[in-house]
């Protein structure tokens, strides 16, 4: 490999990582908000209209700019990326809000950057060294660890729609990381936006609530957050980076996504931000900053 190339690599990879930083950060607010959501509005009616409202933006994208429709083989796995992304997390988590706290319920992020890098093994025909998963499956206990000792009171149920959520999720970022290297990053989350579009938009109109007057404004802005940010803008920069610097290895950044969130969660819940959150958080990044070095 020339130097040209590896500084091209290189290039990339950190390219990626900035990118993928962005993406969390923008997810890190997205249970908090689902939750503050939920509370007032049907899960099902909260899932198609973030949707819905995300797909609309992204046909208006598509049409600005002009972009080529995907080829037939892209179908797909565009197909994947929404069932996994656009209707299986939201779904799922916005169901198990009605069960478990938004802090009990970033818990389970914690053990998202496995499920990515597995499903990029799966899907994405990547290989990481061993030790790669040596410390991501260290991150993952520490996240998961630090919430056991808080002590959050749990729901069997809020438990099983989480942890399914987390299949799901996973299985759509590394879908739609493969397909981002031949389709674009935006282009990817905007048409599966789009294929899911003649769906959502009816469901939306059937699960409408009946009356507006009693949904506060938290609720319609949680909504607002979870369409624009969490279901757009956020993907934009999380598959360029999972493209950019490999799927299992920028996966990893989601192992910080439970901490930002549960700041975002104290500041929504007033929960008290302790010194053992910011001690995991140091733990979990150099965990992270562990499965950067040894990825490949």
């Amino acid at each position: 490999m020339t130097e040209i190339s590896i500084n091209k690599v290189k290039e990339d990879t950190t390219q990626g990582w900035l990118n993928g930083i962005m993406g969390v950060v923008l997810f890190s607010g997205s249970l908090p908000a689902t939750r503050v959501a939920v509370l007032e509005l049907d899960p099902i009616f909260l899932t198609a209209a973030r949707a819905s409202i995300a797909g609309i933006l992204a046909l208006i994208a598509v049409l600005v700019f002009k972009e080529k429709r995907p080829a037939p083989k892209q179908l797909l796995p565009l197909a994947i990326v929404a069932l996994g992304v656009v209707v299986g997390f939201p779904l799922l988590s916005a169901l198990a809000l009605q069960y478990v706290t938004s802090a009990h319920s970033i818990v389970f992020l914690g053990m998202l950057p496995v499920a990515t890098a597995v499903f990029g093994v799966v899907r994405g025909g990547e290989r990481p060294r061993p030790v790669f998963w040596l410390f991501s499956v260290i991150g993952s206990l520490l996240v998961m660890g630090y919430a056991v000792a808080q002590g959050f009171a749990a729901s069997p149920i809020g438990d099983i729609l989480m942890l399914a959520a987390i299949v799901f999720c996973g299985l759509g970022y590394a879908e739609g990381a493969k397909l981002t290297r031949t389709l674009g990053g935006w282009q990817v989350i905007s048409w599966a936006l789009i294929l899911s579009l003649p769906v959502m938009l009816p469901l939306t109109l059937i699960y409408m609530p009946p009356s507006f007057e009693d949904i506060s404004t938290g609720a319609w802005l949680g909504l607002g957050y979870v369409s624009l940010f969490s279901m757009f803008i956020a993907f934009i920069f999380w598959y360029r980076g999972l493209a950019q610097g490999g799927i299992a290895t920028v996966g990893q950044l989601q192992l910080l996504q439970p901490f930002l969130g549960l700041a975002v969660a104290s500041s929504l819940l007033h929960e008290k931000v302790s010194f053992g959150m910011l001690a995991v958080t140091v733990a979990v990044i150099g965990c992270v900053a562990c499965t950067k070095k040894f990825a490949k």
